[in-house]
């Protein structure tokens, strides 16, 4: 039987970022999937403060080039590369100078919340998605970690819900306590529409905060899972009312197992 494929869409990755509960599993967890015999495609932004020489990334010209329309303004689309060797994996870099050249991740030196993270989200989301569409890698799960991914699955379901490549998946969104503290702008639901995003689904993010931004990613996603240890009381309460797999959080030394056989449970 051909092996499972796993996409990871995650906000933060280390060693290219600083560790915290979120970027420790975004390294860390590709990593123990593809030892349990999936095979993996791992995504984060191209953050202005990560070292390219250190790291060794490096352009892929054949990925690059792509310009995506957000509120239809053209932002050119450069991915780049590099590889974790002692964990024989690589990692897929989304970066644009007008959203990802800052030296900082969500906010500024003085802890202010960048105005553009709607569009950032927005890129990186789109980013990713185009990306896989050129490898022509077909993802079994799509499994999305932080905020900033929040977005993968409101795409995935609607304006890519008919492209071939993404037939037969399963999206989970996994819920940290990373939360934004400063609302998106006002205008964040248009450009969404801009993106041929309309119904419903829409009014939830009239006031585009992290709660808000949370229940819709929830809203089109096929399954949850719980990755802070504590999350907002909100959202805790939101969860008991769907009706889609909730995975409790599960601590470093059982999470491997547990994200493996939620993966596998989603796709039997």
């Amino acid at each position: 039987m051909e092996s499972r494929k796993v996409l990871f869409i995650s906000q933060e990755i280390t060693p290219y970022l600083a560790e915290t509960k979120l970027s420790k599993i975004g390294r860390y967890l590709p990593q123990g999937i593809q030892e349990r015999g999936k095979e993996i495609r791992t995504f984060m932004p191209r953050y202005g403060c990560i070292n390219e020489r250190r790291n060794q990334l490096h352009e892929v010209i054949r990925l690059s080039g792509m310009n995506l329309i957000i509120d239809d303004t053209d932002h050119p689309l450069i991915i780049k590369v590099a590889s974790i060797q002692s964990a024989r994996m690589q990692v897929y870099f989304i970066d644009n100078d007008d959203y990802f050249q800052r030296k900082h991740i969500v906010a500024d030196s003085n802890g202010r919340e960048f105005e553009d993270n709607d569009e950032r989200a927005l890129f990186f989301a789109r980013g990713v998605i185009e990306t896989v569409k050129k490898l022509r890698w077909a993802p079994d799960i799509v499994h999305c970690h932080g905020w900033m991914s929040a977005l993968v699955p409101v795409y995935l379901r609607s304006i890519y819900s008919d492209d071939p490549l993404f037939h037969n998946y399963k999206v989970i969104y996994s819920i940290y306590n990373n939360e934004f503290k400063s609302p998106f702008r006002s205008n964040f639901a248009d450009k969404l529409r801009f993106d041929g995003i309309d119904g419903e689904n829409l009014k939830l993010v009239k006031k585009a905060d992290f709660i808000n931004l949370s229940k819709l990613a929830i809203k089109y996603s096929d399954g949850i899972i719980i990755g802070s240890e504590k999350i907002n009381d909100e959202l805790t309460k939101y969860l008991k009312t769907i009706k889609k797999p909730v995975l409790d959080y599960k601590d470093e030394s059982e999470y491997l197992d547990a994200y493996n056989n939620f993966y596998d449970e989603m796709l039997s």
